[in-house]
């Protein structure tokens, strides 16, 4: 463990030098405020193009600091992508590839910046949805919950899970109100549902699977999940004032079951939502084909996504107000201006693009994800970067302005790009998925995006978009395309940047990777996985 001396020194030192460029004084540790959203998509953002959604306190936070415009997850499913942002390391390093790696206990084999901070003598809490390892979060100053289930993490000193806290808190702050006519039960509690709905006018009885529930949840907003977890980051913050600390604030929305309370619910009418302009995507010469509900054209249905986008747009609207209280209790502490604040996501969701739903795919929709950097007099305001960068970059960019560089890491600070001092020229970034039926690697640059199989012989095709001229990434450059050879210097090139990506991170799929033919034309009726 690293003295204090050491670290409030070392960030004295980063704070002068800065201070010096900017003509403003810093002379305390830099504190980290993380916060984290579930399933949120790059353009659930007015300050990010959103004509319909309206976010005045990310529009804020984005106008006080710098946002990263072309900022990807390195892997679209939750599991997988927070245990990244945690440690800096990609899913094979990590030994984390899907959900079902939260329950391991030999993974991941590195620290995340949390842990080193912590060590190095901050204090730190973490509150909301925690979904890695349970061992990463064994260093926080207070328990972290484990996210559900009554069995309790080795080592957990947590009474309680997530879910059992959240429904002690509607209990004590929401009157018992019985399951009426019409609404089903979800896990944030009574709902009513929409035609999209899984169970739509079946009996209150029936249990809809999480990620096919949309209604209107029936428990007042200041009692909602949302409220819940930045009431605890709220408190969290007058317990960690007094010393330099890192708070993490994991907002469960607008992650399934995907439904919210009034006002919000009703904030955005279906009517005045656009349909997304790739619904209608056939999708003849996509890497993806329609599962069950896809193929039977739920999510093609124009007054069903006005429906789900309208919920979905609600639910961001009520992360965006807590997270203006969260903001406005940091300056009423006077704790603003020695805080670096990060607003990301985790991966984020199709909402009817290409007629699909969900994540775990490449899409935009899917992998590109909100990042939004704030550091008063160190991180420039008004700032919108172009710079292709992923969740990898993440824990080093923190560690960099927090003091503590230097630690292993197979991302690389943003902080040299922010401050102008490299163009990121040539950068690319990758997002991977643990699927043999699908894509399991894409590749962007800023410009063109590649996805391909992770074995010789997956089954769906390979893919080339230009998202300059097709920003709806519904022309399949190769593949099926009958003009593909057009494009096979884009592609092979594409191709060869991913293959030195993977051999840098010394990926188990290189080879076979390297064995794919570029042009593969396989089964067109593979299944989504």
């Amino acid at each position: 463990m690293k003295p204090l001396f050491s670290i409030f020194t070392l960030a004295l030192v980063l704070g002068n030098s800065h201070a010096a460029e900017t003509n403003q004084p810093a002379t305390k540790p830099v504190n980290l405020l993380f916060i984290m959203t579930d399933q949120q998509r790059w353009d659930a953002m007015s300050c990010a193009g959103n004509t319909v959604l309206k976010t005045p306190h990310l529009d804020n936070l984005a106008r006080q600091g710098t946002r990263f415009a072309s900022f990807y997850s390195s892997c679209p499913v939750c599991v997988p992508a927070r245990t990244v942002i945690l440690t800096g390391h990609s899913i094979e390093s990590n030994h984390v590839l899907s959900n079902a790696d939260a329950e391991r206990t030999d993974a991941p084999p590195f620290p995340s910046f949390d842990q080193i901070l912590l060590r190095s003598g901050y204090r730190g809490e973490y509150h909301g949805k925690f979904h890695s390892p349970y061992q990463l979060a064994m260093d926080y100053t207070q328990p972290v919950r484990w996210l559900n289930g009554k069995q309790r993490p080795a080592g957990s000193k947590a009474e309680i899970s997530e879910a059992e806290a959240y429904f002690n808190f509607v209990k004590q702050n929401a009157p018992a109100d019985p399951v009426k006519s019409g609404q089903l039960a979800s896990r944030y509690g009574n709902y009513t549902p929409i035609p999209l709905d899984e169970n739509y006018g079946k009996t209150p009885a029936a249990k809809p699977s999480q990620a096919e529930m949309y209604g209107r949840l029936d428990v007042p907003a200041g009692v909602s999940h949302t409220a819940f977890t930045a009431k605890e980051g709220l408190a969290a913050l007058d317990r960690l004032k007094d010393r330099p600390f890192t708070l993490t604030i994991s907002l469960d929305p607008p992650h399934p079951p995907m439904m919210v309370s009034e006002p919000y619910y009703s904030l955005y009418p279906p009517d005045c939502i656009p349909v997304p302009a790739s619904i209608n995507d056939p999708r003849t010469n996509s890497p993806y084909r329609p599962n069950k509900r896809e193929d039977s054209g739920a999510y093609r249905n124009p007054a069903n996504i006005r429906q789900m986008t309208s919920i979905y747009y609600g639910m961001v609207a009520e992360v965006d107000e807590w997270v203006g209280k969260i903001l406005q209790h940091l300056d009423e502490l006077g704790l603003a201006d020695n805080t670096l604040v990060i607003f990301t996501s985790d991966h984020g969701e199709m909402l009817g693009d290409h007629g699909m739903h969900s994540k775990n795919i490449f899409y935009e929709g899917s992998v590109h994800v909100p990042l939004i950097l704030r550091f008063p007099g160190v991180i420039p305001p008004g700032k919108v970067m172009q710079t292709p960068s992923s969740h990898l970059d993440l824990f080093p960019t923190i560690l960099d302005y927090c003091g503590q560089p230097g630690h292993a890491s197979e991302g690389n600070s943003l902080r040299p790009f922010i401050e102008g001092k490299e163009s990121g020229a040539g950068r690319v970034v990758v997002s991977e998925w643990n699927s043999k039926a699908v894509p399991g690697f894409m590749i962007f640059d800023g410009r063109w995006k590649f996805m391909c199989g992770r074995a010789a012989d997956a089954p769906s095709p390979d893919a080339l978009y230009d998202l300059k001229n097709d920003p709806q990434e519904l022309n399949n450059l190769i593949g099926r395309n009958p003009d593909r050879e057009k494009h096979r210097a884009d592609a092979t090139r594409m191709k060869g940047l991913l293959v030195e990506w993977l051999a840098r991170a010394k990926s188990p799929h290189l080879e076979t990777v390297k064995a794919r033919p570029l042009f593969n034309q396989l089964n067109a009726n593979t299944p989504r996985q």
